[in-house]
Formats: structure tokens, sequence, C-alpha cells
């Protein structure tokens, strides 16, 4: 199977906003773009659960998807570059905020619930790297 958008000509700067537009839609109160440099790093954004603000990091590991595109012998050499990775990584982050979004708008789960994950914890970091960190915290198991 072929990498999702892998051929992609939207840059990450129009993709971001796409990104932007979903999340504002449902109750999103305050988007940032994070940074590794010149590309971007993170898109995070801040919802009220409950009068509590609940801030949320979606990784943009576009270094990852580079590795892929490299490895995949079938991908042409001109897709091979790490503007098309980030342009890449970029729209399927998108397509999967789109997803998500469509079960909360099937009422299905909600916005917190989808981006669980991704929550910020107090120490900057998200669920998701709490948990991989130390599995033992999602399966209830003491050290």
């Amino acid at each position: 199977m072929a990498l999702l958008n892998y051929t992609t000509k939207i840059e990450p700067e129009q993709t971001i906003a796409e990104i932007q537009r979903l999340l504002a839609k449902h109750g999103v109160s305050a988007m940032m773009t994070e940074y590794d440099g010149p590309h971007v790093a993170a898109v995070s954004f801040r919802i009220n659960v409950e009068g509590n603000p609940i801030g949320f990091k979606l990784p943009c590991n576009w270094r990852a998807v580079l590795e892929v595109i490299n490895a995949d012998r079938k991908i042409r050499h001109g897709y091979k570059t790490n503007d098309q990775a980030i342009r890449t990584a970029g729209r399927i982050i998108f397509e999967w905020v789109r997803t998500q979004l469509a079960l909360v708008e099937v009422n299905m789960v909600t916005v917190p619930q989808v981006f669980l994950p991704y929550a910020i914890m107090r120490d900057g970091k998200t669920l998701s790297e709490h948990v991989e960190r130390d599995p033992s915290l999602l399966l209830g198991l003491s050290k």
C-alpha cells in the first residue's frame, strides 16, 4: 500500500490553516503552531471541558515520514525530500483530524475523547508520551 498523500503539493501553511478551520468549528478556544526550526513540529489547541482549559498537541513527525518515503522503492526519487515529507506529514494529520471530527459530528465521541492521547499534562508532555514511557499507567499496574 502506498503512503497516504505522498504526492501532495499542498504547502504546510495551507494544511495548518485547514486544520485550524476544522478545529474552530468544534469549540476550540485557542490554537498554536509549534516549530522545530523552520519546520512544523506540532499543532496545538485548547478546549474548555466543564470550565477547565485542556491543551492538546498533535505531533507532526515529518522525519518519520521521510524515513518511510526513503525506504519505499516504489516512490520516485523526486518525492524523497524534506519538503515533500513535511507536506505529506501535514496532509496525513489533516486527514486524521477530519476523520476524528466526523465521529464528533455524529455524536459518537466528544472532542476531548477523540484527542485524549494528545492531552498535554502538567509537565508539557502528552498523555500518550507518559503511557509510552510507563505503560503501567494505562494498565493500572504498580511499578
